[in-house]
C-alpha cells in the first residue's frame, strides 16, 4: 500500500454536501498564557509573490494567510462546507440565493467589531477577483440585509458557489475591514488585517514572514473538526522562512534551527524517516500540469497540443519529479487520485496512454519544422516542477524539437507567465480544487488562456451534485481533445518536522493552529 492511500480523509461528492449549523451558546475568549513566548520555525521553499489571498491562486500565499484570515464558510474534516465567521447560512430554493447570519463577537485585528458592512466590501471583492476562478456572472454580488446579516445574489444557480467559498487551500474569501478593502490597488490590499488566530506582524523581503498570537481572538465553541470549528493558538509566533534550498531545509530541521521543513525533496524520505527526532507528514499534493501558451507560439495549434501529449513517456516524467511511484500516480482525470469515487471517467483515456513518439515525428514532418526554439519555463524554488521540466525538455529534444530551458524564482516565474511572448510552455504543479470546473486553467485570464467549453458551463450549472457528475464525462473528452494543459499526473508530498511539534496537521494547507510545542 502505498504512503498517500493511508491518509486520504474524504471525497468531492461530500464536499458538496452543505451542513448549516447555528451556534447556540456564547464562545469565550481565547486565554492569554504568560511567561516565556514560543516560536515556531517553518522553513518554506518559497516566498509568496503577494499576501491578498482574493488575488493570488499560489498554495504560498493561502499557507501564510489562512492563519490571519478567514471566510464566512469552511470545511470540516469530511469536506462538508461548515460556518467559520457565518453563524448559518441557508440557501433559496431556486438557488440564486445564499443568506448568511454573521457571528456578532468576531473582532479584527485592529480592534474592529466585524460587521456586515465589512463582508459586503471583502466578497464584492472577491468575486471579482481570481480567488473566485471567474464562475461567478458578472452580476453576482452581496449585499447587506442588517448589521450582521448578508446575502449573496445569483443571476442562476451555481452549484460550486458554496464550495468555492469554502476551499481555502488558494483563492480564498478572507473578509477584512471595509476601509482596508477600499484602499486596495489592482495588485490587491496593502494592509493585512483579519480575524484569525494569528495575526500579521512583519513580511521581510526573502527572509520571513512573520505571524503572533492574537490574543484577543474569540474562538467558536463548536469543537475542532477539519478546518471548522475551535482553533488555538498555543504557539505565541510563527515566522515562515524563506529557505529555497532543500538540503538547508533538511540539515535545519535535523538540527533544530527548523521546527517544520517544508516540501522535503522526495529522494530524501528514508533518510527523513530513520531520524528519531522527526516525524514526517504525507498529503495530497496535486496534479503535475504542463501548461500552453495558447495566444502565441509553437503550441497555438492544437494538434501540436495533442501530438506532444500522444508521444510523451508520462512515467518518465513523474519519476523524474517525484523520484519513485510512492509519491505519484498515473491519472487522466482532471480530479486528484482521492476524488476518483466520485470524478472518475475513462474518456480521454486512450490519449493520455498512447506514448508513441511517432506521432508528434509525424506532426513535425506534416508541419516542415525547421527547427524554431520552444522555450519551457520553470523555477527551482519546487524541486519536483524543474525535474520535471528536464525530463519534458530531453523527450521533446529526442523528437527533434529545439528546446530551451529557462528558470527563474517562484515570484518571477508568475510574472514571466504572464507574457505570451516569452514562452511556449511552463511545468506547474496546481494544487487540488473543491470540483473540477474551478481548476486554474479553466479561467480565461491564467496564464495559458483557454478558451472555455459550453460542456464546463453544464458542469458548473447543473441542477445537482448527481447532474454534475454525469456532465464530467462530456467535460474530461473535450480536455483530452482540445488539451488546454496536459495533466501528466498526480503527485503526493510530505513535510518533516520535529518531535517537539504535537498536532500538525494538512487539509488543503497547513494548519498550525491546535498545536502544540515543548519550548
Amino acid at each position: 500500500m502505498r504512503i498517500h492511500k493511508k491518509m486520504i480523509a474524504g471525497t468531492l461528492l461530500s464536499a458538496l454536501v452543505v451542513t448549516a449549523c447555528d451556534s447556540s451558546e456564547e464562545p469565550t475568549a481565547q486565554g492569554t498564557d504568560t511567561g516565556e513566548r514560543t516560536e515556531l520555525r517553518v522553513a518554506y521553499s518559497a516566498q509568496p509573490p503577494i499576501l491578498d489571498p482574493h488575488e493570488q491562486l499560489a498554495i504560498a500565499v493561502s499557507d501564510v494567510m489562512r492563519h490571519v484570515m478567514e471566510p464566512l464558510v469552511t470545511i470540516d474534516s469530511e469536506y462538508n462546507v461548515q460556518p467559520m465567521l457565518a453563524e448559518s447560512f441557508e440557501q433559496s430554493e431556486d438557488g440564486t440565493e445564499i443568506q448568511f447570519v454573521l457571528r456578532e463577537d468576531v473582532v479584527f485585528h485592529n480592534g474592529k467589531p466585524m460587521t456586515a458592512e465589512d463582508v459586503e466590501a471583502s466578497m464584492n471583492k472577491w468575486l471579482g477577483a481570481a480567488g473566485s476562478r471567474n464562475q461567478f456572472h458578472e452580476d453576482a454580488h452581496v449585499e447587506i440585509d442588517g448589521d450582521y446579516e448578508v446575502t449573496l445574489h445569483l443571476q442562476e444557480p451555481l452549484a460550486t458557489a458554496l464550495p468555492l467559498m469554502a476551499f481555502t487551500s488558494t483563492g480564498f474569501p478572507g473578509i477584512m475591514p471595509k476601509e482596508i478593502v477600499e484602499e486596495a490597488s489592482e495588485q490587491g490590499v496593502n494592509d493585512y488585517i483579519g480575524t484569525g488566530p494569528y495575526q500579521f506582524e512583519e513580511w521581510v523581503t526573502d527572509q520571513h514572514i512573520h505571524l503572533s498570537k492574537y490574543e484577543d481572538y474569540v474562538n467558536s465553541d463548536v469543537p475542532t473538526d477539519g478546518l471548522a470549528g475551535e482553533k488555538s493558538s498555543n504557539v505565541d509566533d510563527i515566522y515562515f522562512e524563506f529557505v529555497l534550498d532543500p538540503t538547508t531545509r533538511i540539515s535545519g530541521v535535523q538540527t533544530g534551527q527548523y521546527d517544520i521543513a517544508h516540501s522535503v525533496p522526495f529522494d530524501s524520505a528514508e533518510q527523513m524517516e530513520a531520524d528519531p527526532n522527526l516525524e514526517n507528514l504525507y498529503y495530497p499534493g496535486g496534479f503535475l500540469n504542463v501548461h500552453f501558451n495558447k495566444r502565441e507560439g509553437f503550441f497555438v495549434d492544437q494538434e501540436a497540443r495533442q501530438s506532444l501529449v500522444k508521444s510523451m513517456n508520462n512515467e518518465a516524467i513523474l519519476t523524474g519529479a517525484y523520484s519513485n511511484d510512492n509519491f505519484y500516480d498515473l491519472n487522466h482525470n482532471i480530479m486528484m487520485y482521492h476524488q476518483l469515487s466520485n470524478w472518475d471517467s475513462d474518456e480521454g483515456l486512450d490519449v493520455y496512454e498512447q506514448q508513441d513518439p511517432s506521432v508528434m515525428e509525424g506532426y513535425l514532418d506534416a508541419i516542415d519544422y525547421g527547427g524554431e526554439p520552444i522555450t519551457i519555463i520553470t523555477t527551482r524554488d519546487y524541486e519536483d516542477q524543474y525535474n520535471g521540466a528536464v525530463v519534458l525538455q530531453e523527450q521533446m529534444q529526442q523528437l527533434g524539437m529545439n528546446v530551451e530551458l529557462e528558470v527563474y524564482d517562484w515570484p518571477t516565474l508568475l510574472e514571466v507567465n504572464q507574457d505570451e511572448s516569452a514562452y511556449d510552455i511552463y511545468v506547474m504543479g496546481n494544487v487540488s480544487v473543491p470540483e473540477p470546473s474551478s481548476n486554474y486553467y479553466f479561467d480565461p485570464n491564467y496564464p495559458g488562456w483557454t478558451t472555455l467549453p459550453d460542456e464546463l458551463f453544464e458542469l458548473r450549472n447543473a441542477a445537482s451534485v448527481e447532474d454534475g457528475i454525469d456532465a464530467y464525462d462530456d467535460l474530461l473528452a473535450w480536455y483530452w481533445e482540445e488539451v488546454p494543459v496536459y495533466k501528466v499526473g498526480d503527485y503526493t508530498r510530505f513535510l518533516s518536522y520535529s518531535t517537539d511539534v504535537e498536532g500538525l496537521d494538512y487539509l488543503e494547507g497547513f494548519v498550525l493552529w491546535n498545536i502544540q510545542k515543548e519550548n
